[in-house]
């Protein structure tokens, strides 16, 4: 957790360097200064409002601002997923037929991390009662190149 009360009490109650800061809570120079320098730009100076609490300051600070996709539906990913399984599809070209029917849809980094972000919520489960000796498990590794044995 990050300690973002006590950087501020020693920058300005104590009137510490970021270097001091830095040592006296065990993190980098360039940390301390990037944590003071985001509460300059969001306004929040010392002495802190006492109920403000750790997490909610540190939220106020790090708040992450994820853009808006503006008129471009998401891909359906159950879709994408069962089209992932067929010979000879990557992600690569469903992205790029997605990317044809809707050009203000995501980049292909976006549409990857998406589908990612997707596949985490979904339980896989595949559970066999494998009895020893009964089968034989053989692991496909997909496409592979001819041999030609002059």
């Amino acid at each position: 957790m990050r300690k973002i009360r006590e950087m501020l009490r020693l920058k300005f109650e104590a009137q510490l360097s970021d270097r001091q800061i830095a040592t006296a809570v065990g993190s980098a120079r360039s940390t301390v200064q990037e944590c003071l320098s985001r509460c300059r730009k969001s306004g929040i100076g010392w002495p802190l409002d006492p109920d403000l609490g750790e997490a909610e300051l540190q939220d106020r600070l790090y708040r992450r601002s994820v853009p808006a996709m503006v008129g471009a539906p998401l891909p359906d990913f159950p879709v994408v997923h069962r089209e992932l399984g067929r010979r000879g599809v990557t992600r690569w070209l469903l992205w790029q037929e997605h990317k044809a029917q809707y050009p203000e849809g995501p980049q292909y980094t976006a549409f990857c991390n998406q589908y990612r972000r997707w596949l985490a919520t979904q339980e896989f489960v595949f559970r066999q009662v494998h009895v020893p000796g009964d089968k034989l498990f053989v692991d496909y590794a997909g496409q592979t190149m001819a041999v030609t044995d002059r």
